[in-house]
């Protein structure tokens, strides 16, 4: 199936008992047995759940893995992830990334003995020379968050398997609708379903993909060992947004795609951030290895004070972290989504207290643009 027709029936058979053509939610904890090691697939919900279990078949099939498992939040999925690994070892993570994938690394599994270390991923000559032996997975955000930087994916899953390490992708901000990070060579696909896939801000969740069926296996293992598990409605949830989320994606990146025009002409912005602007320095590759350019841009206004100001003045661009919902929203990366990292870090990467960062809602675009004009112009 396309990918259009997948997210509608992708995932799930329809209810044999009804006839239902949305997925049940089974609200139960335990299954009953037949008999003691007898049963139809299920017997505790932390293992698995019918709900769910139509949920990992979907992504699986959106992401074109052969594996998908649900979690109870992208840091779930996330960390679950990093507990493939042992101690010692070392993983190599792009230098931008979200303050909570810095913030577990640095002060919770460094303490279990995992190292990681921070590189430009849009650079494979880089990132090629901070291998040790040690290391085993690379992971990238592309675009990255917040500052919109895009990694040659093929490249860097060239480079990683050369040397016996796994890729590992952060894929939420383009979603498969956009990007499929396994076609291109990657190990395992994460997101935090939280965002565009569930879409409505109405849950948190996280999901993970992977290309080959042993690493799934060790997977699952580690996700019923932890239990770091979605709830069947939450589960439910998550399906129900997975049906638009094609209807979606067109309409955040076509507003995206006019905000970020319409602010590099603005007096008073210093720079854009956003991989469909021809500008940007990865727009060709972006284009190349992706289908869409999504719906999150970044801009900086060059004084903090001003970029406080027009967080707090917008109407339509509700203040508030997060992302990917059908609301606008705006925030600033330095004091919010990315208050996790030092000052001095934020400052070499170009986190700056004048940046702001958009999530591109799904309203009328004529009303984003006046509420930016009378944000920035007061």
């Amino acid at each position: 199936m396309r990918i259009r027709t997948a997210l509608v029936h992708g995932g799930q058979d329809y209810d044999p008992l009804t006839g239902a053509i949305g997925v049940p939610i089974y609200q139960s904890s335990t299954f009953r047995q037949e008999a003691v090691g007898k049963h139809k697939g299920y017997e505790y919900a932390r293992t698995a759940n019918p709900t769910r279990t139509a949920l990992e078949r979907l992504i699986a099939e959106l992401e074109e893995g052969e594996v998908g498992l649900a979690f109870s939040s992208g840091m779930a999925a996330l960390s679950t992830a990093f507990m493939l690994f042992s101690t010692g070892d070392q993983i190599l993570v792009g230098e931008d990334v979200y303050g909570g994938t810095y913030r577990v690394l640095t002060a919770c599994f460094s303490r279990l003995g995992l190292k990681s270390s921070f590189v430009d991923t849009t650079d494979p000559a880089a990132v090629a020379a901070a291998f040790t032996p040690q290391t085993k997975a690379l992971l990238v955000e592309s675009p990255s968050n917040p500052l919109l930087r895009v990694s040659d994916l093929a490249a860097l899953a060239e480079l990683c398997h050369a040397r016996g390490a796994m890729l590992i992708v952060d894929n939420t901000f383009l979603t498969p609708y956009w990007q499929k990070p396994l076609t291109l060579g990657a190990d395992l696909v994460l997101h935090s379903a939280t965002k565009y896939l569930g879409g409505h801000s109405d849950l948190v969740a996280g999901l993970a993909v992977a290309r080959e069926k042993e690493v799934g296996e060790r997977l699952r293992f580690l996700q019923n060992a932890i239990g770091a598990v979605p709830g069947p409605q939450d589960a439910w949830l998550l399906l129900r947004g997975l049906r638009t989320l094609a209807l979606r994606m067109e309409a955040h990146e076509a507003n995206a795609r006019a905000v970020a025009a319409w602010l590099a002409g603005h007096r008073r912005v210093v720079s854009v951030h956003y991989p469909g602007l021809p500008t940007h320095p990865q727009h060709a590759l972006a284009a190349r290895q992706a289908g869409g350019f999504g719906g999150m841009v970044s801009f900086d206004v060059g004084d903090a004070a001003l970029a406080e100001a027009v967080a707090a003045r917008t109407r339509i661009f509700l203040l508030a972290e997060s992302l990917g919902g059908v609301e606008s929203l705006i925030c600033l990366p330095a004091r919010m989504t990315h208050a996790s990292l030092p000052p001095e870090r934020r400052k070499a990467l170009g986190i700056s207290d004048s940046l702001l960062r958009l999530s591109v809602g799904i309203e009328d675009v004529e009303d984003l643009l006046e509420d930016l004009e009378q944000a920035l112009e007061q």
